[in-house]
């Protein structure tokens, strides 16, 4: 039975239809349906998470924002976890987010990720500087802001469990991820001890959905694309982009560590703003909420008339 927490969070989302197979992505939006691209922000979830993640800081965004976006990728939270008919590239992904922006007629936005989503939104930046972004999308991007994602793979610290899952032996652990060893993986990223045991529980249940947990050894395949095209495709867009890029790192990260953001800092993208979240973990947007948005507003209250 789903918890009254989580059937909250659903009761004012949507399932649509995405790709050729008609498979079902949980939408949602919150605030003003008509706001400018300047006052919309699209959130972009990591793994093993859902839009569920960010439900405690909407609140103190939306005192920067008048819209918000939120959705779960295919493989995650209250969407379809399939099995086939879709290979949960980083490709894939980022198709999900324009069509989740074309459903709620977003023509542009400011984009903001996390773990995982930092890999999505750098498609999309690669995209947006290839000159290959919809033409509908008209308004474009305003700004990405990237945290605490592995975005120089050969930096990131990866869990046991993950390199276990992208091994020819991932299949086969399909029935062995249970509550505590993922409570534990979730707790040794983290880095420190300010993730609460209600919202691992959350975690835990959201990821638990159409048994989402046994299904990590397709889900993490994106780091396979990761070693394919990060250094021919990601990083060199961030490199060349002129759009507003804001790097905003939980320092006690165990996973994707503070010496990430001072490489892409130092060596990629020179001209991005970057914030230090100091005593914050990886999934700081869960265990330092309040902390996290004022982190973060520093950047917007810098661009945003």
């Amino acid at each position: 039975m789903m918890s009254a927490k989580l059937a909250a969070w659903k009761s004012d989302g949507e399932r649509i239809n995405f790709g050729p197979f008609s498979h079902k992505v949980f939408v949602k939006q919150v605030g003003n349906p008509k706001a400018v691209a300047e006052k919309t922000l699209l959130l972009i979830h990591g793994f093993p998470e859902s839009s569920y993640s960010y439900h405690a800081i909407v609140d103190g965004m939306m005192n920067t924002f008048e819209r918000i976006i939120l959705f779960d990728m295919l493989g995650y939270g209250l969407s379809d976890k399939p099995t086939e008919n879709y290979s949960y590239s980083l490709f894939e992904q980022a198709d999900t987010v324009f069509a989740v922006c074309k459903h709620f007629a977003v023509k542009g936005c400011h984009i903001l990720s996390h773990d995982m989503g930092t890999s999505v939104a750098t498609e999309i930046l690669a995209r947006h500087e290839n000159q290959l972004m919809p033409a509908w999308f008209s308004d474009g991007i305003q700004s990405f802001t990237f945290t605490n994602g592995s975005m120089v793979l050969e930096l990131a610290q990866l869990r046991s469990i993950q390199k276990l899952l992208l091994s020819r032996y991932g299949y086969f652990l399909r029935n062995a991820t249970t509550f505590k060893i993922f409570s534990q993986q979730l707790r040794s990223a983290h880095g420190n001890n300010n993730l609460t045991t209600g919202e691992i529980d959350m975690l835990w249940e959201i990821n638990a959905l159409e048994d989402g947990h046994k299904k990590a050894y397709l889900t993490i395949q994106y780091l396979n694309d990761r070693k394919r095209f990060e250094k021919s495709r990601w990083l060199p867009a961030l490199a060349q982009t002129s759009l507003p890029v804001h790097l905003c790192w939980g320092n006690d990260d165990a996973v994707a560590k503070i010496e990430m953001a001072y490489y892409l800092k130092e060596h990629i993208c020179r001209d991005a703003t970057l914030t230090i979240m100091e005593g914050l973990g990886h999934f700081c947007q869960l265990g330092s909420p309040a902390k996290w948005v004022d982190y973060v507003n520093s950047f917007y209250k810098s661009i945003i008339r």
